[in-house]
């Protein structure tokens, strides 16, 4: 019987800065092998919550579990946090982030900005994990610019150095926010491409994204999130081909015509 736990599985998620409550009970699941895509407008609240999956955010409410392992809270409301270190960092580093922002190390060369994280968080030897970051590197198709520096590439080859460097964790889960939103249009073909393929791989992968095409042709679920809430969700054929509520349909028609 192959295991049906999902990877992530969020239930009944809060969360609020202060008084402003931004997401207001939302229920997540992204089983193995499969990619989820939230999408809405700006402020619907899609990159918190995939801050909050990665424990990047504390939530108010609400379960999050990994592998059916839930996180541990201590403290209630505004005062909750996670009770275990040791748990945060073993499922920070099973749910490798992709920012906006490449956020690659100006200072390091392309192969040691992936090389950084399983040497000094995993402790795995450094002959393995630069065997790995070069063959990862090539797979996002920047196999020759291992040692020139972050700033001497382009925006989409920084953003395929970070995914390249996300996946040298070996993670269980790929979390992308908004990875193509801070490229010219030619260079965010680029990392559609890579993500495209990476989806075709099998791999778990949540998508924050605005690209509403290439939501469309990876994903297996669409998330529509509206003011923190789920307005509507489904198979993309269906969401985008059929969808049922009047603010998806408003908000596909101002993308699309964008």
């Amino acid at each position: 019987m192959p295991d049906e736990t999902p990877v992530i599985d969020i239930r009944n998620l809060h969360k609020a800065y202060g008084s402003l409550e931004v997401i207001k009970g939302v229920d997540i699941t992204a089983p193995k092998g499969s990619v989820v895509s939230l999408i809405g407008s700006s402020g619907s609240g899609k990159s918190t919550i995939l801050r909050c999956a990665n424990l990047l955010e504390d939530s108010q409410q609400g379960d999050i579990l990994f592998k059916g392992e839930p996180v541990t809270w201590k403290g209630s409301g505004l005062n909750r946090h996670p009770a275990d270190p040791r748990q945060v960092l073993r499922i920070r580093t099973n749910l490798s982030m992709v920012f906006q922002q490449f956020n690659l190390w100006a200072h390091l060369t392309i192969l040691q900005n992936v090389m950084e994280a399983p040497v000094t968080v995993l402790g795995r030897p450094k002959d393995e994990v630069e065997k790995a970051a070069r063959g990862y590197l090539e797979k996002v198709g920047i196999g020759d610019k291992c040692d020139v520096y972050p700033a001497q590439l382009s925006g989409g080859q920084q953003q395929r150095a970070a995914i390249a460097r996300a996946l040298c964790m070996e993670p269980e889960a790929l979390l992308f926010d908004e990875p193509t939103s801070a490229l010219d249009p030619e260079l965010e073909q680029e990392v559609v491409r890579v993500i495209k393929d990476l989806a075709a791989e099998g791999r778990t992968m949540m998508i924050v994204t605005h690209d509403m095409k290439m939501a469309h042709d990876v994903s297996d679920h669409v998330i529509f999130l509206h003011q923190g809430l789920i307005e509507e969700e489904g198979d993309p054929e269906t969401l985008f081909g059929s969808p049922k509520s009047e603010r998806l349909r408003q908000f596909l028609s101002s993308t699309m015509a964008a």
